[in-house]
C-alpha cells in the first residue's frame, strides 16, 4: 500500500509459514503495514477449522478465528514437504524482507528450507523462529497449548483470588501465544534497524516458555535475587504482601477496579470537592480527614506504621472511594475518576469495552467489509496512531489461497490452489 493511508512497515513483505503460534505476530506487522502473506499446507491452515463460526456454521471461511488473526494478509497455498513447492517457496522467500514460522522442531531443516537455507539466497532475510522452549532446548520436543506455556512460563501462578482455597486463573485470548509474538515482533523491529546499518538479516530464535516467564513482572526476579515469592490477589498485582482490594461495587451493580490511592494534595482535594459537588459531604463522616489530606504538603508512604494520622487519611480515601461508588453507576464513577486523574476502570466483557465511549471517540472499531459475503463487521483496530504512517487493519482475512497469482508472477505457479 501507498498513500495517505500506508503504515510504517509499507514497502516490506513478510513471509508468515501459518501457524496458531506465530498468527499474532503476522497480524501485528500486517496491522504495521507490512504485505503478510500467509503460506497454508493443501486445504487451509487448520486455524480455519477453529471455532467460533460466522451465525455459528462451520466451514473453513466462517471461522471468526481466522478472520481475527489474518486481517490484512494474503494467501497462498504450497506444500512445502512436495520439493517442486518447497521451490515455490524458495521463489518467495527471494524476495522477502522477514519470515514468521512456528514450525516444530527440526522440521525446516529436514526439509532444507531453515535458515542458513535461506539466508544463503537471501542474505536480508530476517527470519524469527517461535517454539515453546527455544531451538536448542532439550524440552523442545514436548507438547504445549497456549494454557501451558501460561502455566510453565509463570504468569498463571501470579492470576487469581485473594481466596487462595481457589486454583489460578488463566488469563483469557491465547496470552501465550501473543506474548511471543509480540518478544518475536520486537526484535523484528530491532533487526530492521541493524539491517538499515549492515545489510544483513539474522535469525531470531523465539522461545514462548522464556517470553511468558519474563512477562511476570516482579515474580520471577523477585524469587532469583531475594528468595521472594507473591502471591495472586484480585485485580491487583502479584505481591510478596498482602495489599488492599481495589474492586469496589457500584449502585448499579458493577465493578470498578480502582487504581492506587490519592498522593497528593490535588487529588484529596478533587475527591473532597467531588463529594460536596453531590450534597453528601455530610453524610461521609471522614470529610474532615479527606481536608486533611488535601492540606497535607506530603506523602511518604514509608511512614504508614509509623504515622497513625497519615494511615487514617490514607484510609479515609480509600472510604471515600466505597462511598462514591455506593452511589454512582459504575460508568459514572469511572468516567468521575478518570476526569480527576485518578485510575479506575470498569470490569467491562468484551464487547462493552469496545462499544464504550472512549473507546469508539479513539476510532478503536473499524469496519471491515466481507465482500464475499455482502456484510460488514465490526473489528478491534489497532492501539496506536501514526500522525504520518497510520496503518491498521487493511482488510478482511484471506479466502484459501485467494493471492495465488503472486507466486505465478514469481513465475513459480499457474495460479491453481
Amino acid at each position: 500500500m501507498t498513500g495517505p493511508e500506508a503504515g510504517p512497515l509499507d514497502g516490506l513483505t513478510v513471509v508468515e509459514i501459518s501457524h496458531e503460534t506465530c498468527a499474532w505476530a503476522g497480524k501485528l506487522l500486517a496491522d504495521l503495514g507490512a504485505c503478510t502473506v500467509v503460506v497454508e499446507p493443501p486445504g487451509g491452515s487448520e486455524q480455519r477449522g477453529y471455532g467460533p463460526w460466522l451465525d455459528d456454521r462451520p466451514g473453513p471461511e466462517r471461522s471468526l478465528w481466522w478472520w481475527y488473526y489474518n486481517t490484512g494478509k494474503r494467501s497462498i497455498v504450497l506444500d512445502l514437504d512436495e520439493p517442486s513447492e518447497r521451490h515455490r517457496f524458495t521463489d518467495l522467500i527471494r524476495t522477502a524482507d522477514i519470515l514468521i514460522e512456528g514450525e516444530g522442531p527440526g522440521r525446516l531443516a529436514r526439509l532444507g528450507v531453515d535458515h542458513g537455507d535461506l539466508a544463503a539466497l537471501n542474505p536480508r532475510l530476517i527470519h524469527a523462529s517461535i517454539t515453546p522452549y527455544g531451538r536448542n532446548s532439550e524440552s523442545q520436543d514436548l507438547p504445549i497449548t497456549d494454557l501451558t506455556v501460561l502455566a510453565a512460563g509463570g504468569p498463571v501462578w501470579s492470576c487469581g483470588y485473594d481466596d487462595h482455597s481457589l486454583p489460578p486463573v488463566r488469563g483469557g485470548g491465547n496470552q501465550g501465544f501473543h506474548i511471543a509474538s509480540h518478544w518475536a515482533v520486537q526484535a523484528v523491529l530491532v533487526a530492521l534497524f541493524e539491517r538499515d546499518a549492515t545489510g544483513q538479516g539474522q535469525f531470531i530464535d523465539v522461545s514462548m516458555h522464556a517470553a511468558a516467564n519474563v512477562t511476570t513482572e516482579v515474580a520471577t526476579y523477585g524469587y532469583l535475587a531475594a528468595g521472594m515469592g507473591v502471591e495472586r490477589q484480585t485485580g491487583r498485582h502479584a505481591a510478596s504482601q498482602h495489599t488492599m482490594p481495589t474492586q469496589l461495587l457500584c449502585a448499579d451493580g458493577r465493578y470498578l477496579c480502582t487504581g492506587i490511592l490519592p498522593r497528593t494534595q490535588a487529588e484529596f482535594a478533587s475527591i473532597l470537592k467531588w463529594i460536596e459537588e453531590q450534597g453528601w459531604r455530610d453524610e461521609f463522616p471522614l470529610a474532615a480527614l479527606l481536608e486533611m489530606g488535601a492540606n497535607m504538603e506530603s506523602f511518604d508512604l514509608r511512614n504508614m506504621d509509623r504515622d497513625p494520622l497519615l494511615a487514617e487519611i490514607l484510609g479515609a480515601a480509600r472510604e471515600a472511594y466505597g462511598f462514591l461508588c455506593s452511589r454512582l453507576s459504575a460508568y459514572d464513577a469511572f468516567v468521575g475518576w478518570q476526569q480527576r486523574g485518578l485510575a479506575s476502570g470498569i470490569v467491562y466483557s468484551p464487547d462493552e469495552a469496545i462499544a464504550d465511549p472512549h473507546v469508539v471517540a479513539r476510532g478503536y472499531p473499524v469496519t471491515v467489509e466481507h465482500q464475499e459475503l455482502g456484510r460488514s463487521f465490526t473489528y478491534p483496530g489497532v492501539p496506536y496512531h501514526f500522525s504520518a504512517t497510520p496503518g491498521g487493519v487493511s482488510g478482511r482475512a484471506p479466502l484459501l489461497g485467494e493471492h495465488q497469482e503472486m507466486l505465478a508472477a514469481l513465475g513459480g505457479v499457474d495460479g491453481d490452489t
